[in-house]
């Protein structure tokens, strides 16, 4: 059994006549009958009862339109939604990022994909970088936004104009007032840092290595999981640093903080993606948002 013969079959008893129910399908009187004697045939039962030059639904016909009505209602309706889900009238998203992203870089960007799609669902999760790699590996999420490079074959990354980070102290520490610092003297300061896994931990240790410093000679005293209990410990002099500057913006500006001079690498974000899993055209359209500088508000 196929649409097109429940079509016909609908068509038929609708119009109690082959020849217009032909004429409504623009399809000639012969395929007409032939699907409805296919469907008798291929069921064995009678659909039709043929009076004269007319014809009337049997028992079993009556029976019957009422499914078929349905059956072909609810292809109509998935029809639809498809055709709603392409051209983006409906659809859902499902986003897991950093804590750095989601809570001081995506909010933006989600607005403005909701003004240009309000009907598409967004979800958000929070987690470090390989907590998000892991999402989007597992299927939890369709895309992942985070801070440090993940080196999985199965995701594809994109690279997204991101963040700088900022070494910094409160008004309490020695280092409050210096200009810059050398790699050397790094170890002689207590350090507040993200936990291991976080992308600003990573890209800091890798800074480091980079300067000739091994991350193991800084005395962390406190290992926190998330930015803003980093920035509390800092400015109650706990030690120093290194954080995002989208993070650190209001205290640096308030004077809270002092930042101090070293060469510390740009950030970029990633977005990331499994190579083997269908991206949506939500998905799509939210990958291309992000690509896009939002919009300036008046």
């Amino acid at each position: 059994m196929t649409l097109e013969q429940l079509r016909i079959f609908v068509a038929v008893a609708e119009q109690q006549h082959v020849t217009r129910a032909a004429g409504a399908l623009h399809l000639t009187q012969s395929a007409v009958s032939a699907a409805i004697a296919n469907l008798e045939a291929r069921h064995a039962v009678q659909l039709f009862n043929r009076v004269g030059r007319r014809i009337e639904l049997t028992e079993a016909g009556t029976l019957f339109l009422d499914e078929a009505r349905a059956v072909l209602a609810r292809a109509e309706a998935a029809e639809r939604l498809l055709a709603d889900l392409s051209a983006l009238r409906r659809g859902r998203v499902t986003v897991h990022a950093s804590q750095t992203i989601i809570g001081y870089w995506l909010p933006e960007r989600l607005v403005a994909f909701r003004d240009r799609y309000p009907d598409v669902d967004v979800g958000v999760a929070a987690g470090n970088t390989a907590q998000v790699a892991q999402a989007v590996l597992d299927g939890a999420a369709d895309l992942g936004l985070v801070e440090g490079e993940v080196d999985d074959p199965l995701l594809a990354q994109a690279t997204l104009p991101g963040d700088r980070m900022a070494l910094v102290v409160a008004g309490g520490h020695p280092w409050h007032g210096r200009a810059r610092l050398e790699a050397d003297e790094l170890p002689a300061s207590p350090w507040v840092l993200r936990e291991v896994g976080s992308g600003t931990r990573s890209a800091f240790e890798e800074a480091l290595r980079r300067q000739g410093v091994a991350p193991e000679r800084l005395p962390v005293v406190l290992e926190l999981p998330s930015n803003e209990a980093v920035l509390s410990a800092v400015t109650a002099g706990a030690g120093a640093t290194v954080i995002s500057e989208l993070v650190a913006a209001g205290a640096l500006a308030s004077g809270r903080l002092h930042r101090i001079a070293f060469p510390l690498p740009d950030r970029p974000f990633h977005l990331i993606h499994h190579r083997q899993r269908h991206m949506s055209h939500a998905a799509h359209a939210f990958c291309e948002q992000l690509r896009s500088p939002c919009p300036q508000k008046p």
